[in-house]
């Protein structure tokens, strides 16, 4: 991996390893920098001053800026004036601007940059940007707040925007009174100013330097604000809410945050080095939460639960999320990748230390039984395209970084630092985090820096084991032939669209094949070849693969899967091993390595199945194939959703949908799922039930539908009912208290089917009644059926430039649109009509999403030509079709 060397100036920026990079003439070591905004203009003024280390003799300095306009420059050297009026370019494709003088600053001098600019406190949720929210009287009030990662710290003030470059930061915001002014550092001063954007007085709140850190995490917000504060841990920690929210909805995020900080001192043995630790719900976000050093910034419903009216899966989120966030305070904030093809290092570590905390917090949760079908799910789902990308994925400009905040970088670099764990053993492991942390405190990092590290605690060479995983593309497929005392076992990359080219097929992955059987788990035994015999005491009862630790999947011969479907009735195979088994048995079937007819069978064989996480695998794997099924002749179709009401209805009506005080966290979840499950195909009952319900619940007594099964019950009356449903469930979404219950609402309402109820979930997410970051929710269900599909295409299409406006390419909403858009089509036609589509049009930003949609249609429309007869050939034997 290329670091920042010296090299010839282009322009205003450089090209190291074709990576589009700054000049490292100098390096910014401190920014005093002061914002004032305004309100009615929306518009800021800001002032910055920057004390560099000149490198090397220059007359020229390059840093990023985007959509600034800068007013004066005036550069000093060793207290001296260079120019009060440089030469200042702007390169708009590079995001950089030049800042030229006729004297040449010498090597070993101190300069000093000073700029002043405006800016627009913009409405695309990236830079220093505006968020709105309803005051008591009724009317809109504006807050100010910033999202910086990746790559807009630039868009908020000229500053040296990479990883690498850390500065100390020390920040003045100037504001009304009646605001709550918050950075990552406490409070240093605070006086009155005169207001250069205001006639009169305004407060100027100035807070302490920072330590060295990214561009990418600072923040700074004013708002009139609400906050709650717990000193169980050694620092304050708080959260903030807009004053139109409860605030006693962030105690649960507040409460945990204190615990999260002290296990995570602990665990790292690493202080956490900041004076507070604030966290703030945001009305108007574009990510999940943001890690900012000491202020992290969250979508509203990621952090504030009210948890009278929000279900255990939400709670599980809001758990994850806070755990995650705080987890970087280390592994990111402390510690940073060097440049963005390391982000895996941030965001995979901190994926798995959200799911290790939540394990030790939570124990009844038993979260590591669902990180199967969730992140190792999502980690296979995505690889297994061939537009997919490795871990450690080449980025070279700030529009191609966006594209990498994917399951890759996340799920799969979780899987990957959850091998290693096992891999080096769980104590060794976070002992090498430990050494790590402590080594490269405030400074950058390489993938193979955390490799030494555990090879140091291990005693190990983690990185000749780990490095392929990281850079290279795919995982194997591993198939298992049975001799009279031994397998055979052989590894091939695995695509969705089985078509494998041999030079696609060169990378043999180190295998960590985790034999299970009656003895127990061989976790010794590595597959690094292309093919190996494996000897076996008895070949009765063997599983690859045990708890599904290891990034593969495994094609067994159909006997076998017949006799490890007896296996899990008899107890043999745990929660992640029978999970694990589904997931595979249906990637391999969908992929043409096993027969479709093979997974109906198997799914058939689990309705006595008793555990949750399974249950989530099987209505998963059914799901995949209604979709995949979706645009096929309507009595397939009625076979298939009849094949999924008979094998989840006993469950469902066993498990029952009331949710008194005893049940517990896990047995929440699987009522709402089967209950969904079971209604959405057609459970008389059930959506009997539903419509009780709702009728109850619009009459006027708000505890009729329980908050597990709300989505549920919403989708299953816009499925069956009309526009009086519709009606209702929108003013829901208009008029509930919380954020969780607005966003069922939402979500649900693609769920209706005519033709006029369509046209207003689309209309609505243009409207001024959705946000920006929700234009996706309302859309999101239309694709639960045929009519939804195409009439949401057809609105994209006719919609595009509005889409584009309002959602910028450069940043991550319009790939999600995009890819929501196209990828639940199934046949190549659906392929030529959106390639079209695109011929004409610029797609950079979103690329990398149209791409892997193009993929998974492929993927599905050559599987329902492999496989349409035999499928119907089984629902035809089990009497679904005549």
């Amino acid at each position: 991996m290329c670091r920042h060397f010296g090299a010839e100036e282009h322009g205003s920026a450089t090209i190291a390893g074709a990576r589009e990079v700054l000049p490292t003439n100098v390096k910014p070591l401190h920014y005093d920098l002061t914002l004032e905004p305004n309100f009615e203009d929306f518009t800021y003024e800001g002032t910055v001053v920057i004390d560099l280390d000149v490198n090397e003799d220059t007359a020229s300095i390059s840093l990023n800026t985007t959509e600034l306009k800068i007013h004066s420059s005036k550069v000093t050297a060793d207290d001296k004036v260079i120019s009060d009026s440089p030469n200042v370019s702007h390169d708009e494709d590079s995001q950089t601007t030049k800042v030229s003088f006729d004297q040449t600053i010498s090597k070993g001098s101190k300069a000093k940059l000073t700029m002043t600019f405006t800016g627009t406190l913009n409405d695309n949720m990236a830079g220093f940007y505006r968020s709105s929210f309803k005051a008591e009287d009724g009317s809109t009030t504006y807050m100010a707040t910033t999202q910086m990662e990746p790559t807009d710290a630039r868009r908020a003030f000229p500053c040296f925007d990479e990883p690498a470059l850390k500065a100390k930061f020390t920040v003045t915001l100037i504001a009304d009174d009646k605001m709550t002014c918050l950075s990552n550092m406490d409070v240093a001063s605070e006086k009155t100013v005169e207001s250069k954007m205001t006639s009169g007085k305004r407060k100027a709140v100035t807070f302490n330097p920072t330590p060295l850190m990214s561009t990418y995490l600072l923040a700074f917000i004013i708002g009139e604000l609400n906050y709650i504060e717990t000193n169980s841990f050694r620092v304050p920690v708080r959260v903030y809410a807009p004053k139109d929210r409860d605030i006693e909805h962030g105690r649960f995020s507040l409460e945990l945050a204190a615990k999260t900080l002290a296990f995570y001192e602990k665990t790292f043995n690493s202080d956490f080095p900041l004076p507070k630790m604030d966290m703030i719900a945001i009305p108007d976000f574009s990510a999940g939460a943001m890690e900012n050093w000491g202020l992290v910034t969250y979508r509203v419903v990621d952090v504030l639960i009210d948890e009278k009216a929000s279900g255990a899966a939400v709670k599980q989120r809001v758990a994850e999320t806070v755990q995650h966030e705080l987890a970087h305070q280390w592994f990111g904030n402390l510690v940073t990748m060097d440049f963005w093809d390391g982000l895996w290092l941030n965001e995979g570590f901190a994926t798995w230390m959200s799911w290790y905390s939540c394990n030790v917090f939570y124990p009844d949760w038993k979260v590591w039984e669902g990180y199967v079908t969730d992140n190792l799910a999502g980690a296979l789902s995505l690889d297994s395209l061939r537009s997919s990308h490795p871990i450690e994925v080449p980025v070279k400009r700030a529009d191609e970084i966006n594209q990498i905040f994917d399951a890759i970088s996340y799920s799969k670099g979780s899987s990957v630092i959850r091998m290693i764990s096992k891999y080096v053993g769980e104590e060794t492991f976070m002992e090498g985090i430990r050494r790590y942390l402590k080594k490269h405190a405030y400074g950058n990092t390489e993938t193979g820096d955390l490799w030494a590290a555990l090879s140091e605690a291990s005693g190990k060479d983690v990185g000749k084991v780990m490095d392929i995983w990281t850079k290279k593309v795919g995982f194997p497929v591993i198939t298992v032939t049975e001799g009279s005392d031994s397998i055979h076992l052989k590894q091939n990359r695995f695509l969705r669209t089985a078509d494998v080219k041999p030079e696609e097929d060169q990378t043999l992955y180190p295998v960590f094949l985790g034999l299970r059987t009656k003895e127990g788990v061989n976790e010794d035994l590595t597959l690094f070849d292309r093919e190996a015999d494996f000897k076996l005491k008895d070949l009765d009862f063997f599983k690859l693969n045990a708890d599904h630790s290891s990034l593969y999947r495994t094609s067994y011969t159909p006997d076998r899967l017949r006799k490890l479907g007896i296996a899990a009735k008899e107890g043999l195979l745990t929660v992640e091993d029978r999970a694990g088994m589904i997931a595979d048995a249906g990637s391999l079937a969908a992929s043409g390595y096993q027969k479709s007819s093979g997974i109906l069978s198997l799914l058939d064989s689990f309705k006595s199945e008793p555990d949750f996480v399974v249950w989530q695998e099987i209505t998963g794997r059914i799901g995949s194939l209604r979709g995949a099924w979706m645009f096929e002749d309507q009595p397939v179709r009625d076979a298939l959703k009849q094949f999924q009401l008979d094998l989840v209805k006993d469950k469902a009506h066993a498990l029952g949908w009331t949710f008194g005080d005893d049940v517990g966290h896990i047995e929440q979840q699987f009522k709402s799922l089967m209950f969904g499950a079971a209604g959405i195909s057609g459970d008389e009952e059930i959506t009997k039930a539903s419509f009780d319900m709702f009728n109850k619940f619009i009459a006027g007594d708000r505890s009729a539908i329980h908050a597990n099964i709300r989505g549920s019950v919403y989708a299953i009356v816009l499925a069956k009912g009309g526009k009086e449903e519709y009606d209702a469930v929108l003013n829901e979404y208009l008029n509930a208290k919380t954020a969780d219950e607005r966003n069922s609402a939402l979500r649900s309402l693609g769920r209706a089917k005519s033709p006029e109820l369509i046209k207003r979930s689309l209309d609505l997410a243009l409207s001024n009644d959705v946000k920006g970051q929700d234009i996706y929710l309302p859309i999101q269900a239309l694709r639960s059926h045929q009519e939804g599909c195409y009439a949401l295409w057809e609105w994209v299409k006719n919609n595009w430039e509005e889409l584009e406006k309002r959602l910028p390419p450069s940043l991550s909403m319009l790939s999600s649109v995009v890819s929501i858009a196209t990828s639940s089509f199934t046949h190549r036609e659906h392929i030529k009509d959106i390639e079209s589509f695109f011929a004409k049009k610029s797609t950079k930003g979103f690329d990398m999403s149209l791409s892997q949609s193009i993929d998974a249609i492929s993927a599905k429309a050559a599987w329902l030509e492999r496989d349409s007869e035999d499928v119907k050939q089984w629902l035809k034997e089990h009497k679904y079709l005549e």
